[in-house]
This record gives C-alpha cells, sequence and structure tokens, in this order.
C-alpha cells in the first residue's frame, strides 16, 4: 500500500481514533483540537475516528458552530472523518434494562450527530439488541451513514451476539448494517508489557502462569472464566487477585485471521488493536501479516483506525509515536503483500 491516490483505492486506508491518545488527553497535555492538529502534523491519518461522549461536551448535542469547526479542521489538516463510536447504555437506569424503543430514541441522536459532524460511519455496541439497529435504519437510510457493532475480544465472527445481528441483517439485506472487527479478536499470545503490569501489582507468579495458561485454551472466554476460578479455588487465592487476572480473559482473545472472510463483504470499519513491538517493528502479540492480507484480498477499502490500547498500563510512552509505528508496519505488510512500494 503506497501513499499514492491510485494505491489507495485499491486497498484499504488508514487513520487514527483519539482512543489511542487517551492518556494525552486525561493528562490535560492535549486539548481536542491539539490532538487533531497532532495527528495530521505527524501524518496519522487520513482518517479520523472519534469517541462521542468522551471527546464532545454535551454530546450527542453538537452546536451548529461546533459541527462548522469540525468540518473546518478537517478541511485545514486534510483528514477524513472515519468513524464515529456511539454507546448503547442499555442499563442507564439502574435496576432496569431500556426496551427497544428507549434503545432506538437513545441511539437516534448519536446518529444525527454523526451526521451533522459529517460521519460516513458509526461503531455501535452489541449491549443493544439487534432489532435497535433494523429499527433505526430509515435514519441511517436518510443520512447515508453505516453503523454496526464492534467485533471486539473475547467475540468473534460466529459467537452467539454476533450470529444475532448477522441474522438479523440477513432479513433486510442493507449495505448500511455491518461489524466493525477489532484486531484484539486475533492474538496469539499477551503481550510481555502486560504481564509485567501483573507483576508491578505484586500478583502472585503461580497464578499469572495459571491464568496465562488457560488463556491459550482454545475455548471461549466465559469458560475461561470459570476453568480459572476452578483451578484456583483449591489454592485459597485471593478474590482480588483472581478478579484481576481473568481480566485477560477478555482484552485480547485468540484467532485465526481467517475467520474475519465470512464478514468482511459487512465490514463497514475495523479496528486495527495494538499492544507493542518488537525490535523489529512486529507487533507482539497480534500477527498483522496474516490479518492485514486477509483484509485486502478480502477487498475492504474502508478505513483501519490504529487503536493503541496499551495506555491501559503503560505510562511514560508517546502514543503518537506507537500509532506511528502501527502504521508503518501495515504499510510494510501490504508492500510485500502485493509488491508494491512501502
Amino acid at each position: 500500500m503506497t501513499n499514492t491516490p491510485a494505491a489507495a483505492a485499491k486497498g484499504f486506508k488508514l487513520g487514527s481514533t483519539l482512543y489511542s491518545f487517551t492518556n494525552e488527553w486525561h493528562e490535560r497535555r492535549y486539548g481536542f483540537e491539539d490532538l487533531i492538529a497532532e495527528v495530521a502534523r505527524r501524518g496519522l491519518g487520513p482518517g479520523l475516528e472519534i469517541i462521542g461522549f468522551s471527546s464532545i461536551r454535551g454530546f450527542p448535542a453538537i452546536s451548529d458552530d461546533f459541527a462548522a469547526r469540525f468540518k473546518d479542521l478537517m478541511a485545514q489538516y486534510q483528514l477524513q472523518p472515519s468513524s464515529l463510536a456511539i454507546n448503547a447504555d442499555m442499563a442507564l437506569k439502574r435496576g432496569t434494562m431500556m426496551s427497544v424503543d428507549e434503545a432506538v430514541a437513545y441511539h437516534a441522536p448519536q446518529i444525527e450527530a454523526a451526521a451533522k459532524l459529517g460521519f460516513p460511519a458509526i461503531r455501535s455496541q452489541f449491549a443493544a439488541p439487534a432489532e435497535v439497529a433494523i429499527k433505526l435504519l430509515p435514519l441511517l437510510e436518510k443520512h447515508g451513514i453505516k453503523m454496526g457493532p464492534e467485533v471486539h475480544a473475547p467475540l468473534n465472527p460466529n459467537s452467539p451476539p454476533v450470529m444475532a445481528y448477522r441474522e438479523a441483517y440477513a432479513k433486510v439485506n442493507s449495505p448500511l448494517l455491518g461489524f466493525v472487527p477489532d484486531f484484539g479478536c486475533c492474538a496469539f499470545d499477551l503481550p510481555a508489557t502486560y504481564i509485567e503490569n501483573l507483576r508491578r501489582q505484586e500478583l502472585p507468579e503461580h497464578l499469572i502462569q495459571l491464568a496465562l495458561e488457560v488463556w491459550h485454551l482454545p475455548r471461549d472466554a466465559g469458560w475461561k472464566r470459570q476453568e480459572f476460578a476452578r483451578r484456583v479455588e483449591p489454592l485459597k487465592a485471593d478474590p482480588a487477585d483472581v478478579s484481576a487476572l481473568s481480566v485477560m480473559f477478555n482484552i485480547l482473545s485468540p484467532g485465526q485471521a481467517e475467520m474475519w472472510k465470512e464478514i468482511i463483504p459487512q465490514v463497514i470499519h475495523v479496528h486495527g488493536k495494538f499492544y507493542d513491538f518488537d525490535a523489529d517493528g512486529n507487533e507482539t502479540s497480534i500477527d498483522y501479516g496474516k490479518i492485514l492480507p486477509v483484509f485486502h484480498d478480502g477487498g475492504y477499502t474502508g478505513f483501519i483506525s490504529s487503536e493503541w490500547e496499551g495506555h491501559l498500563y503503560m505510562r511514560g510512552v508517546d502514543a503518537f509515536d506507537m500509532v506511528a509505528k502501527h502504521q508503518a508496519l501495515a504499510r510494510r505488510i501490504i508492500a510485500k503483500h502485493t509488491g508494491a512500494s512501502a
């Protein structure tokens, strides 16, 4: 994949999600416009994904002035809005879940916000049942916006929540309804930096090793949590330690790159999840060399947002540098795969 327009048209496009820069944002080192400017300055576009509730004060209410300013920034920095991440928040009211109609009403202004800001795609959540997405289809059609839930670890394309959506989609057959794959579903290992962080928390080494052993088993996350609990029970482990280690079963999950093939025609956006790199610039827990060719050869031409989640446990690391490494890796892999120059 080269930087020329002709090459870009033949494959997917790269971009950044502001989620990658969570530490820079929370530490108030960068404001909203500062993040956008830095993404552009470091050449980490052209796609730009933002998270509605965390990035925009008062979301989903979007003032005319804010919308105009955002569009001006996109033009000034030659960036393209790629995806707006929205929330389902089905349990917003304590003790009850939203009804389908309440969820539709909750989603609608977020879709209107995406339209006002010029986003072509929306990342939704599986917390809302598929019926909500179907009922929102007329609004999506009005604005020409695609929407789909994120297939995040520990899910995969054949997990029950995903299958429920796939079956609902098959009945309406709309190109506006799809999915947002997250590459954390295709991990072959947990990052060494993540394991080091567990040790910094002084979690017992024998429990860490036991959790890692269970993580590598070819079963779903629910089974792994139960199996881990079963194995640690006779060890009289601290419940807090067990809970802390059980998180690993949800943040990353083992999966094969080929599993995405069956839903690639319905992919509307992609989260290029990553954590860390080795000395050769390869991601240490996710095999991009296998994943990216699947999406390229499958005909995906949308955006892949570089999504660094190492900020959850790594401090003092420049997120912009990490995203730059991720995009350089993606370009090298596709250049090698296609025989083009990187």
